[in-house]
């Protein structure tokens, strides 16, 4: 076939525009269908608390925040102003079962991390203030004297998510600057994108940039799951324990790693 007719062949067999999990047009040089159908559920039925859930694997997304050298690894900004950065490693080693397993199920895996802009032009006093309270120190964007890798800085070191988790060519990254993960970033039009109606949610802090990116995701209409185990904080203890009672009383559903390996293997 020469090409000139290649051409007109795929002009008429169009092509899918959008990421197409759920929600794609399909285009033609004479037409444009919105109204593609919807790929069939694939329900998983997980042990949660206050009350088990089922979710549809093709709208379902897992959301893992802030596992970065700042926060978890020594020589990191944590460790710097002294710190305890080792009960922030603890989701390693579940995220490294729990990732895999999501990913052969075809389950999108978003990175949602802190990596501001060099010259933190969208940052407000206020932002900045949570880093550098005294008005001097290093904070964000300041060198760490350790390594002058810059705080929380988009591709320092500082900012990178920690070596034990490897980040795989199909994930999905998003940059935040604060303590949600929704605010001035792309994070819900890349769900809505995808299709995806359910989220399951690990990282650190579990009081902070954790619960706080959920319950704006409830906010805005997803069923939240946080995964208990795949979470942590340096707070104390009774922080982890209100945000379990709030997540499971107002904002969603609380689980664990093997409960949502179990179903993935019930399910396959």
């Amino acid at each position: 076939m020469k090409a000139s007719e290649q051409q007109r062949t795929q002009a008429a067999l169009g092509g899918q525009l959008g990421l197409g999990r759920q929600f794609a047009w399909w285009a033609t040089e004479t037409e444009v269908n919105m109204a593609m159908p919807q790929p069939t559920p694939v329900p998983v039925t997980m042990a949660c608390a206050p009350q088990n859930v089922t979710v549809d694997l093709l709208r379902t997304a897992i959301i893992v925040i802030d596992m970065q050298n700042d926060f978890c690894t020594a020589g990191g900004w944590v460790d710097h102003i002294g710190g305890d950065y080792r009960p922030d490693r603890k989701p390693i080693a579940p995220l490294q079962q729990l990732l895999p397993a999501l990913r052969n199920a075809g389950v999108p895996v978003i990175w949602v991390n802190w990596g501001n802009r060099p010259d933190l032009a969208n940052m407000p006093p206020n932002q900045i203030h949570l880093y550098k309270p005294k008005g001097s120190g290093v904070g964000l964007g300041d060198p760490l004297p350790g390594n002058c890798s810059h705080v929380l800085e988009k591709d320092s070191w500082a900012a990178a998510v920690v070596d034990e988790l490897p980040q795989e060519a199909q994930d999905i990254k998003v940059d935040k600057y604060r303590i949600s993960g929704f605010w001035d970033t792309p994070l819900d039009s890349i769900l809505r994108n995808l299709g995806v109606k359910s989220v399951l949610f690990t990282g650190v802090n579990t009081d902070q940039c954790v619960l706080h990116s959920l319950t704006d995701a409830n906010f805005l209409g997803y069923g939240c799951i946080l995964v208990e185990d795949c979470c942590a904080t340096s707070s104390p203890d009774f922080c982890t324990e209100a945000t379990i009672w709030n997540v499971k009383k107002c904002f969603g559903f609380v689980t664990n790693t093997a409960a949502i390996i179990g179903a993935l293997g019930k399910h396959g």
